[in-house]
């Protein structure tokens, strides 16, 4: 008989800010976190004005993140992979003792990586003929986040990078989901991190026509409305950063450790596209949506809400509406498109967005999509008024990644 798989704990940083509660406030509110782009000087033609940038973090009260420690690991990926996980587990109430250490896997992962060590090693090789620090493969390395996640924690259980791009949070849950009904694990680390605000990075979304920018001649928006899942004036989506960290365990654990989860894993599934390289196809999403309501032993009409992809892309969006309206037609839920107030977190949007979708199951309420303008082409409830009351014991989180990668899962609200 399979085990049931719970959440034990999150934890995240975005562009709503560092600290959940007060993310959590802003989202309720309609904030946006998208402002100008400024991690790079931008030169006066460069296509992509605007970002969802992280806050800086006050690394003073944890001592794994001093600048000591922190010296050799630039990317900005490690300080907010090891600050998330170090949180989610505190909130998770577990402490990785020895006794538990070969019974934890981590499954937190990164799909960007550290690019940007890589970048600057050969900026300072061309300029001024330096040599690349020691550390620089080792931060451009797209599994060692996964790594110092172990060493930080004393885990010792499977360990492994699940890269699916955007899909990556999802599948990291849904890879650690595997390793605990096959007894592998009691617990798993997953999640994502990504901090992709590297300027070839962002010209190259450009140059593929996904990232936001104004039509030719028109003049720029106000970053806080450039985000706009599911519209009919929908121009791409906005690069942003963040990490997001979910602890899962069986529930034997749970109740083993008096924890008392109030989230269930209750059912997931994956399937690939097998077609266009970023071009999503109906088909294989609308495949990976059934899987996941079948898996988790449901009918579509069980499900509550839906927290959707929605990059606001033309194609991308499109696929997912008609996926959605194919599957649950009349009865089709709610919708809400988190990166219309958060951006596009590459890797680290699916696990950010799960997470603000608990929360949102835990308060009896759905978060907006702003910035919505009705696309006579969609036949969506996308949640536009504002933050909507409504309880969920059934939400389904989809996440589509380039490549074809569809990770899917149900969510169930246990307590």
């Amino acid at each position: 008989m399979s085990k049931k798989t719970v959440i034990l704990g999150y934890d995240a940083v975005s562009p709503l800010g560092t600290d959940m509660a007060r993310q959590w406030q802003r989202a309720l509110q309609g904030d946006c976190g998208i402002g100008p782009l400024t991690r790079f000087k931008l030169s006066p033609d460069f296509p992509v004005r605007v970002a969802g940038q992280v806050d800086d973090i006050d690394i003073r009260p944890y001592p794994f993140l001093q600048p000591r420690e922190m010296a050799h690991w630039i990317s900005p990926i490690f300080k907010h992979a090891l600050l998330v996980v170090h949180r989610a587990l505190k909130n998770a109430g577990v402490e990785i003792t020895p006794d538990i250490a070969t019974r934890v896997a981590i499954t937190f992962s990164s799909a960007v990586g550290g690019l940007d060590a890589v970048l600057n090693a050969d900026r300072l090789m061309i300029a001024e003929n330096k040599m690349p620090h020691p550390f620089t493969n080792p931060n451009s390395c797209i599994n060692m986040v996964t790594g110092k996640v172990s060493i930080l924690t004393g885990a010792t259980g499977p360990i492994c990078s699940t890269i699916t791009a955007c899909a990556t949070g999802i599948t990291s849950l849904i890879i650690g989901e595997m390793l605990l009904q096959r007894n592998m694990a009691d617990v798993v680390i997953g999640g994502a991190v990504d901090f992709p605000l590297v300027e070839p990075i962002v010209a190259g979304f450009a140059t593929m026509n996904g990232a936001y920018r104004p039509k030719e001649g028109q003049p720029h928006e106000p970053p806080e409305k450039t985000s706009r899942p599911f519209s009919a004036n929908r121009r791409g989506f906005v690069v942003s950063e963040g990490a997001g960290a979910i602890i899962i365990a069986t529930d034997e654990f749970a109740r083993a450790h008096g924890l008392n989860p109030k989230i269930e894993l209750a059912g997931w599934a994956m399937t690939s596209d097998a077609g266009h390289f970023v071009a999503p196809k109906l088909d294989t999403v609308q495949r990976c949506i059934i899987e996941a309501i079948n898996n988790a032993n449901l009918k579509s009409q069980d499900i509550n809400a839906i927290n959707a992809h929605a990059t606001s892309t033309k194609i991308g969006d499109k696929v997912e509406a008609d996926a959605l309206t194919n599957i649950f037609g009349k009865e089709l839920p709610p919708v809400s498109a988190n990166k219309s107030q958060i951006g596009h977190a590459m890797g680290a949007s699916s696990a950010l967005e799960t997470i603000f979708a608990m929360e949102g199951m835990l308060a009896d309420i759905l978060l907006p999509t702003i910035n919505y303008l009705p696309d006579p082409e969609i036949t969506l409830d996308c949640v536009a008024e504002g933050a909507r009351k409504l309880p969920q014991e059934f939400l389904l989180k989809n996440a589509f990644g380039f490549g074809g990668c569809n990770s899917c899962v149900i969510l169930r609200r246990i307590a």
